[in-house]
């Protein structure tokens, strides 16, 4: 006879797996699921389940290894904290620890609010590694031989997996965009779907932008849908090789490992941010603060941390981060501007 609970035959990664991929919602709303309370559940991005499901099968080696009495889910849970405490003290980065409590968080359904919740070391400026001077990796990249995918990046902005599934078809003029605008705005708002009320809100914020081409990212991250401009002395060459790239194709069928796409991505966003800045001095006193009475500029963001008091124009970095594909300006500040 066969077992009467067919789920206990299952081993913790079969377990693991089912429970992700069940939590799987890719192209639903986040935001109608935040409002019903459903989004603990919910899985929104291809891309993120890819990262939970990644470091959830570390976390089951870990508990086959030092716990292997735990064959459910719900007894290995008690594990959780004692592995991303292990992680801490194997000298991973801040960022990764931190993606693991999120990966174990959608796991097992813990908040960040839990008292239970691992808090993890915190995320530094200056401990970023990456596009940080010369790196290892950097004597296994030729510059020279690389230099019209360095040229792409740095007037694009796209991210590596961006950059991997651009394809002929996502070249967009200038003209195309406001030609579509304006077949929507001619709509009466009534007949207007969420799809295409998200859609001309995305094609109005290439209003923000210079310049008259842009790639269609179909598929950002989050699963974000942009159009980002195309900026930069190469703007040509960059049309041209999109041009002249079949619909279907790949513009780019190699990407070299070792470019330093986020380097480039930070020239792109600090190009953008430099241009549509205003001085500091110049941006209004246009608040009160309750407590003092003093006013303030709501339109400028203060710095924190390594960078504390440096003070940036809240306007230019919506600009540079709507372009980049996020949705929070203080990740322009944190990650990209340099050198200001």
């Amino acid at each position: 006879m066969g077992r009467r609970n067919k789920a206990y035959s299952k081993d913790l990664h079969q377990q693991a797996y089912d429970r992700l991929t069940g939590m799987q919602a890719f192209g639903e709303s986040k935001k109608e699921a935040v409002a019903n309370g459903t989004e603990k559940e919910k899985i929104f991005s291809f891309n993120t389940y890819k990262s939970y499901w990644k470091h959830t099968k570390y976390f089951i080696k870990y508990i086959k290894e030092n716990h292997p009495e735990c064959t459910t889910l719900k007894s290995a849970k008690k594990y959780v904290n004692e592995w991303l405490q292990a992680r801490v003290d194997q000298g991973l980065s801040a960022w990764t620890v931190q993606l693991e409590a999120k990966a174990m968080g959608k796991l097992y359904g813990i908040s960040p609010d839990d008292e239970n919740y691992f808090k993890p070391p915190k995320r530094n400026r200056e401990d970023i590694k990456r596009s940080r001077g010369d790196r290892v990796r950097d004597k296994h990249f030729s510059k020279t031989n690389n230099d019209e995918l360095i040229k792409f990046c740095k007037g694009t902005g796209l991210r590596r997996a961006e950059l991997g599934e651009l394809r002929g078809k996502d070249l967009v003029t200038r003209e195309q965009i406001e030609a579509e605008i304006a077949q929507l705005e001619s709509r009466p708002a009534a007949e207007l779907t969420p799809v295409d009320t998200k859609r001309l809100e995305m094609l109005q914020d290439t209003r923000l932008f210079e310049g008259d081409y842009f790639t269609h990212i179909r598929n950002g991250k989050g699963g974000r849908e942009r159009m980002s401009p195309i900026i930069g002395p190469n703007t040509e060459q960059i049309v041209e090789r999109i041009k002249n790239t079949p619909a279907e194709e790949k513009v780019w069928q190699h990407i070299h490992q070792s470019a330093d796409i986020h380097g480039y991505r930070a020239e792109y966003a600090t190009i953008i941010y430099k241009a549509k800045a205003r001085a500091i001095e110049e941006i209004p006193y246009d608040r009160v603060n309750r407590g003092t009475g003093r006013k303030y500029q709501s339109e400028v963001y203060t710095c924190r941390k390594d960078e504390a008091g440096r003070k940036l124009d809240k306007a230019a970095m919506l600009v540079c981060s709507k372009a980049l594909g996020h949705n929070r300006i203080e990740v322009v500040a944190n990650n990209y501007i340099r050198g200001l």
